[in-house]
Parts: C-alpha cells; sequence; structure tokens
C-alpha cells in the first residue's frame, strides 16, 4: 500500500492503565499497516482540553507532516462535533474533537484551508456505545486519511471559521505590574507563563508575586546561572517566560499549577528572597575529605 501520509502523531489524555492507546494503535495500523504512529504523551491531565490544546500549540511547528491525532474529549457522544482539519496546504491533517483542543495548533500551522465533520458511517468502527471516539470515529479517520482516502469523503465539509476557537490567556497591566498565567508546568517544575521576553519590566531583579507570596527573581539565560534557592526568570525553549530554579521545582517553591495567576513588577525592596539575599542566599564552602576529630 502506498500511504498519503506515512506518520500519525498521537496524544490523549488516556494514561497508559488501561488499553485505550493500544487500540487506537491497532485500529490506525488495521487500516493503514505501513503507518508510523508517534505517541507525543498520553498523560494530558484528564479532561484539561485547555492543557491538551496547548501541548499541541507548543508542539506543532515540530511535528512530522502527517496526520495529527488528539483526544481530549470531555464531550464524548455529545453534541460536540468530532472533526478533521487541513493546515499546511495539505501537509498534515488534524483529526480530534471540535472544543478547541485542536485550535493553537491550527493556528500555529497558519490557518485550516479545509475542514470537515466526520459524520459518514462507512469510514467509522461499528459502535457499540458513543463513549470511546478514538476507536471508533478518530482512529478511523487517521487511518483512511494515511491510506489515501480524500478528506471531504470523511464527512460532511464545513467553514472552517466555525470550529471552536481556544481560550489562550493574555498579559495585562495592572499599574506598574505584569498579570500574567502559568500556561504549563513542565516534569521539572519549570512554570511557564503567558509572557514573553520583550514584556518583561526593565531590570536584572524582579518581583514575582503569587498568592501565596512575593519572591525576587533575577533575569538569566540558564539554569545553571542560578544561586542555590534563587528564583529565575528563564526564556525557555518555546521563547516564553518561564520561572525556574536550579535543580528544583519552581512551581513547587511558590505554590503555583497550571492557570495560577502570577504578578511580575520592578523589583522596590519588599520581596522575600527566599534564600537570604537576591543572589539565592549566603552560600558556606563546604570541604570534601574525612572529618577531623578532637
Amino acid at each position: 500500500m502506498t500511504l498519503r501520509y506515512d506518520t500519525v502523531t498521537f496524544c490523549s489524555d488516556y494514561g497508559r492503565t488501561d488499553e485505550f492507546v493500544g487500540i487506537v494503535h491497532s485500529v490506525i495500523r488495521s487500516i493503514a499497516p505501513g503507518v508510523a504512529i508517534i505517541d507525543l504523551t498520553h498523560d494530558i491531565a484528564r479532561q484539561d482540553v485547555r492543557a491538551g490544546g496547548l501541548l499541541l500549540g507548543r508542539s506543532a511547528q515540530y511535528l512530522n507532516p502527517g496526520v495529527v491525532l488528539a483526544v481530549v474529549d470531555p464531550g464524548v457522544g455529545g453534541t460536540r462535533r468530532p472533526v478533521a482539519v487541513e493546515v499546511g496546504g495539505g501537509q498534515s491533517v488534524l483529526v480530534g474533537p471540535d472544543n478547541g483542543l485542536l485550535a493553537p495548533a491550527v493556528a500555529m500551522c497558519g490557518g485550516a484551508s479545509t475542514a470537515v465533520v466526520l459524520d459518514n458511517p462507512d469510514y467509522q468502527m461499528p459502535a457499540p456505545g458513543a463513549t470511546f471516539a478514538g476507536r471508533d470515529v478518530f482512529a478511523p479517520a487517521a487511518g483512511y486519511l494515511c491510506a489515501g482516502v480524500p478528506l471531504r469523503q470523511l464527512g460532511t465539509e464545513i467553514d472552517p471559521a466555525v470550529l471552536m476557537p481556544a481560550m489562550v490567556p493574555i498579559p495585562r497591566r495592572e499599574d506598574d505590574a505584569l498579570v500574567c498565567e502559568v500556561l504549563w508546568v513542565d516534569t521539572y517544575g519549570n512554570a511557564q507563563l503567558n509572557l514573553d521576553p520583550s514584556e518583561l519590566p526593565d531590570g536584572e531583579v524582579l518581583i514575582v508575586a503569587t498568592a501565596e507570596r512575593s519572591r525576587r527573581a533575577r533575569r538569566v539565560d540558564a539554569y545553571v546561572e542560578l544561586g542555590p534557592g534563587e528564583l529565575g526568570l528563564v526564556t525557555d525553549s518555546y521563547g516564553l517566560v518561564s520561572l525556574a530554579m536550579d535543580q528544583r521545582s519552581a512551581a513547587a517553591e511558590l505554590g503555583v499549577g497550571e492557570a495560577a495567576e502570577v504578578t511580575v513588577r520592578v523589583d522596590d525592596g519588599d520581596g522575600d528572597d527566599g534564600a537570604g539575599g537576591p543572589g539565592g542566599g549566603a552560600v558556606s564552602p563546604v570541604q570534601l575529605g574525612p572529618t577531623r576529630r578532637p
């Protein structure tokens, strides 16, 4: 079989405990046996459409052209539409629920050229119930697209402008401060803000305030530039500002998670260093070697 698309990139909130991911793989491969399936992640927080959309938006520019299958679908079986959306002049098609999940990736790819509702039963699995669209609707659509079935054959074409938009927060100014939101906390505890580095107030040391506390934070280029216990403002690998610490979780230190509000302003001397000083606190040298006994 000659494949139109040879790669499916798959992400979901399914986790790995149940059989869901493996079944979706098998359905796709039963239709397009030669396709490669890349598991981007299956650990998106359960039913967190916002987190899934942001993940797709971050990842879009790095994904191999092909089919992107994304499933975070708290409205499964309800009125939300299953869709396939063509982007990049046909280089890729995004398949998933029309609940805002796909919107950030579509935007990152320059918008949609074609969109269809996946309502043609000839390209779906027989469904004993309506609660596993990943198996019965989305996986078959991904497989048939890879096998060369035209997008418009999978269902009813709709205007891409009516697709559900994403709700992506933007920072706002209040007096002399920027009020931001945590978009993402990665596995290391770095807390990405919805803030471009160019929007940061002037000054190497700034005050970062959360609902729990206020801390000084220093602008740095790399984690290793931070002293023990020092909070930093780092431009991350996606080009946004992240709160970070060296070999520690900034999110845990500040008590913040995704969607938490964070205020950034110029240091006026009232921040808590958290470690004894703006440079990360006093550090005493430690000499390695045998302990000297009196």
